[in-house]
């Protein structure tokens, strides 16, 4: 059997990092079974839909490499889901209720300081054609709930293992609301049949909803697919989700430069047996990917580790991958691989790099603020500066000179050089450095230095 398994985000917000990594699981495990990875907008919400956030989710798994092989909306399936509420009515499963939201909160009230558990009474149930004709004039108009068989709905989860729910110790789902729209639990049962959906993989907090699913695919002649439940993401001081990390966005997480790399490689190995460690892409990823590797504890999102795979990701980037991003930077046309491997290394982020772009290649540099003692060591490197041009051995032979004829040394002589000529107290070594800013420019920035206003 092909595995076939759908995302299914709402278009009324952007996607934060839970999302992605439900969208991500799902991917590494299609990608790995040569499956069929499906793009489902649950857009039944109409009022909080929109174009613009469904286009942002689009945008979103394109830039994290997470293409899909079909995609539909739910917004167009409307006729098909009246279709399904009809055969349950017929099959007796669907049934309408009248009670108000304030009634419903009354008696889960009751039956909580009664010691019971706050399960829907069925009460409707009850209700003969008049009552409910009586209620209607009044105004009132029905919710729908799917009838539970009151028995246990068993499978085996493929993170959790066996799985059973007693559907008697549960209230009977609301599928339809009083104006007529749906929520989530029937239209995905029902795209999930029409889809032929092979496997559910979705996030721990929806076991119990599972067992009601299961009943309504069973209802509507369907075939229930394997379920996969994964363990929540926790913040990492251990407690529950936090509100920056419950909001932390893929376009913020992009913003702030975070490589998609980085974001796959630690979501798809959060809470698993395997190392976190940055990868060489999506499909590595996937050929490592295995349920049996998801363990039962919730999984640690910290955004330190994610800084540091970042960075290793960045610092092993190689120059034809890195080529096209300078190229897009200020004096990035310009650079040379030599510059990229010699500055990579001091990077957090990719964006990192605009600054020493400047040094080397830029016309000028402001410069750093000097005190009259460090203008005239400036002045006394300049004359000591070698004739023509430098090479790799170059700072070493230089700076020898400049201890000998100052009495300089240590960080007395190594950080004003460093400041004049890039302007930073720290960065790549200086040997690499003076050579990638040569020599005309090192003798001007030196020059400049000595003659310099405080």
């Amino acid at each position: 059997m092909t595995p076939k398994v759908r995302f299914a985000p709402s278009p009324t917000g952007k996607l934060h990092v839970g999302n992605i990594r439900t969208a991500l699981i799902n991917w590494l495990f299609a990608r790995a079974e040569g499956g069929v990875f499906v793009l489902r907008i649950d857009d039944t919400d109409t009022e909080r839909s929109t174009a613009e956030n469904e286009q942002g989710i689009r945008d979103d798994l394109t830039w994290l490499g997470l293409n899909w092989d079909e995609t539909f909306r739910q917004s167009d399936r409307f006729a098909r889901y009246e279709a399904a509420a009809a055969q349950l009515r017929e099959a007796g499963r669907l049934y309408p209720c009248y009670e108000t939201a304030d009634e419903l909160d009354r008696r889960r009230k009751i039956a909580l300081s009664r010691g019971r558990p706050p399960v829907y009474d069925r009460a409707a149930l009850a209700l003969s054609a008049s009552d409910r004709k009586a209620l209607e004039a009044e105004g009132r108009r029905p919710h729908w709930r799917f009838r539970l068989s009151g028995g246990a709905v068993t499978w085996t989860d493929l993170v959790r293992g066996p799985q059973s729910i007693d559907t008697s110790s549960v209230s009977d789902p609301i599928l339809i609301r009083e104006d007529g729209s749906f929520l989530y639990t029937m239209p995905s049962v029902v795209d999930d049949v029409d889809a032929d959906i092979t496997h559910v993989v979705r996030g721990e907090d929806h076991v119990t909803n599972s067992g009601a699913q299961i009943e309504i695919f069973e209802a509507l002649g369907g075939r229930a697919p394997q379920m996969a439940h994964m363990p929540l993401l926790i913040g990492a001081d251990g407690q529950g989700l936090s509100k920056r990390l419950g909001s932390l966005s893929v376009q913020q997480l992009r913003a702030e430069g975070v490589e998609p790399l980085a974001i796959a490689c630690l979501l798809g190995k959060l809470g698993t047996s395997d190392p976190i460690e940055a990868r060489s892409g999506l499909m590595e990823l996937a050929r490592e990917f295995s349920f049996l590797k998801i363990g039962r504890a919730p999984a640690r999102f910290d955004e330190a580790e994610l800084a540091n795979l970042n960075a290793s990701i960045v610092h092993s980037m190689s120059f034809e991958v890195a080529a096209p991003r300078l190229a897009r930077l200020a004096y990035g046309d310009q650079a040379r691989a030599d510059f990229w491997e010699a500055i990579r290394g001091n990077l957090s982020v990719f964006s990192d790099v605009a600054p020493w772009l400047a040094v080397v290649y830029g016309a000028g540099l402001v410069g750093p603020e000097l005190s009259d003692e460090d203008r005239v060591f400036a002045a006394q490197a300049a004359d000591l500066f070698p004739a023509g041009e430098v090479g790799l051995s170059t700072w070493r032979e230089w700076t020898e000179a400049v201890k000998t004829a100052t009495g300089r040394k240590g960080k007395g002589l190594f950080m004003p050089l460093r400041r004049i000529l890039t302007d930073a107290e720290s960065g790549p070594e200086m040997d690499r450095m003076l050579v990638l800013i040569g020599a005309e420019k090192a003798r001007f920035r030196l020059e400049q230095a000595a003659l310099r206003q405080g």
